[in-house]
């Protein structure tokens, strides 16, 4: 079964559609899905917590403190889900999520979730069609969730019309045929892939070093990418401020060039896919003084070192791995990435270009080039999470091959 095994957040808010989430519940975990339930304080007007508890076999949570003081962790709950539903959403509840108004434990556990949302609206009919819940709804689409639309039928008021919350077996579906899609979108199921992001600093001194400009962000979106395809993924990453989205991703901090190679080179071995994107210093100072280097003289000179070559390492030990290196240029474009993909055994190259407009370091949009041997593709301008996703479309169709 598709959900089974699944962390299923249920988020209830206070509309007479509530008395359905029983049946949910009960179908969900008989398909062997995890329940949580979460409530708003208005819910417990239409139903009962020990009625969900007793049914999901687990406490629901409606405030921020137990009696005994205790905190419920919202953003424990929100990492906790691989999916939250929020049924029945209520007029009050979707306006509150499109428009960030935190002021219970359902919108600050959604307001902290990664994962995907489904919203199953309810309410009377004329709320229903008011503009301010179109608008709401469609901002709640543009967010990335998925709206199980309110179904015709009689309403509380006595009313005939679209406003009823969509049935259990309705949303079941629903959520099913998305773990489907997911399970179908796995291209990259069973593989694991090394991801190397962002700069690495030299140290000059305690408070000093040599660094450059990258910020990871083209490193992490591929380690994003790659875990939505169903890789283990494994991302060494050098200082930036770029965190991992999902929680899958395994993160190895790293300073050094000489830290980066001995952290890749604990998993290299195992790997199917090494993708080195990290902008790694050619050189770090042959001496790190102890203490601060004081200002005295009208000049300092400092002695480099080269560092020791990552990724033509990579390229010297590969055995099955697929190996992928980046080449960010600045003259003779083409020809120096040509060059580098020949000389370190790479079967792949991504070329940026600093002359090319949003490229490069800290820009959240890159522009590429892709060569192998016998291969040249070329790309527009995009957001690096679409970059990611072209490469990675390259990276599968060479695999097939």
């Amino acid at each position: 079964m598709s959900v089974s095994g699944k962390k299923i957040l249920i988020a209830v808010s206070g509309g007479i559609a509530a008395y359905k989430i029983h049946f949910l519940i009960r179908d969900f975990v008989k398909k062997g899905a995890d329940v949580q339930v979460i409530m708003t304080p208005d819910a417990e007007n239409f139903v009962t917590k020990l009625s969900l508890s007793t049914l999901s076999k687990k406490p629901v949570y409606i405030d921020f403190y137990n009696e005994n003081g205790t905190w419920n962790s919202h953003v424990e709950l929100a990492l906790w889900a691989d999916l939250i539903i929020v049924a029945p959403c209520t007029a009050n509840t979707l306006a509150k999520i499109t428009h960030g108004m935190c002021d219970n434990l359902v919108i600050a556990t959604y307001m902290s979730a990664k994962c995907p949302v489904f919203i199953a609206p309810a309410m009377d009919l004329d709320m229903y069609q008011h503009p301010s819940t179109r608008q709401n709804l469609e901002m709640a689409e543009d967010f990335g969730h998925f709206i199980i639309p309110a179904e015709n039928g009689e309403l509380a008021s006595g009313l005939i019309g679209q406003g009823r919350m969509a049935e259990p077996e309705t949303i079941i579906k629903r959520v099913e045929e998305f773990f489907d899609q997911e399970i179908q979108n796995k291209t990259l199921a069973g593989k694991t892939v090394l991801i190397t992001a962002g700069p690495t600093y030299e140290a000059i001194d305690p408070v000093r070093f040599i660094g450059n400009h990258s910020s990871g962000k083209m490193g992490f979106s591929l380690a994003e990418e790659a875990v939505k395809r169903g890789a283990k993924v494994i991302l060494v990453s050098g200082p930036t401020s770029q965190t991992a989205e999902d929680k899958n991703i395994d993160v190895h901090k790293v300073t050094s060039a000489k830290e980066m190679l001995e952290k890749v080179f604990q998993f290299y071995d195992n790997v199917d896919i090494a993708i080195a994107s990290a902008a790694v210093a050619d050189y770090a100072p042959k001496e790190v003084a102890k203490e601060k280097i004081k200002k005295n003289d009208e000049s300092l000179i400092i002695e480099l070192v080269k560092n020791p070559d990552i990724l033509k390492t990579m390229g010297e030990k590969k055995t099955h791995q697929f190996l992928v290196g980046f080449a960010l240029e600045t003259q003779n474009e083409e020809e120096n990435a040509k060059g580098k993909l020949e000389k370190k055994n790479l079967d792949m190259i991504v070329l940026n270009s600093l002359r090319d407009e949003g490229a490069g370091f800290k820009n959240d949009t890159n522009k590429i080039k892709i060569f192998t041997k016998t291969e040249k593709k070329e790309f527009a301008l995009k957001a690096k999470d679409e970059v990611a996703k072209d490469i990675f479309n390259f990276v599968e169709s060479q695999l097939l091959k």
